[in-house]
């Protein structure tokens, strides 16, 4: 199945597990940096992803926006489903603005990262 094709539940799945697999590349006891060039494509590359969260993140909550204006959601906690909606509207909302906050941070690292070279 090519990426396209893909379900939103599956890509964030695959994006997961790709940030799993750096995680143990990017290990005192990885290989996946050996030149500072790597850890400043890393990061730039990590500065991308960042950047490009709040549109996904707002995207999942216009979309359980419009399921609750379509009168298609339910909670089992047995509060108001409008209190239910609210905090995941709150909670993206938030998490957006981190990512976006994480971009900026990223941003500066990268720029950071920009004149390190390999002494050999």
């Amino acid at each position: 199945m090519t990426r396209e094709n893909m379900a939103a539940v599956e890509l964030s799945d695959a994006a997961a597990e790709a940030v799993r697999q750096l995680n143990h590349a990017t290990r005192a006891t990885g290989d996946g940096l050996e030149y500072p060039g790597d850890a400043y494509t890393t990061v730039a590359n990590l500065k991308t992803l960042a950047q490009r969260l709040p549109q996904a993140l707002e995207q999942i909550e216009a979309f359980i926006t419009g399921l609750h204006a379509d009168g298609h959601l339910t909670s089992d906690r047995g509060r108001p489903i409008e209190d239910e909606v609210d905090a995941v509207e709150a909670s993206l909302k938030w998490a957006a603005g981190d990512a976006e906050l994480l971009a900026e941070r990223l941003d500066q690292a990268h720029s950071a990262l920009s004149p390190l070279g390999y002494a050999e």
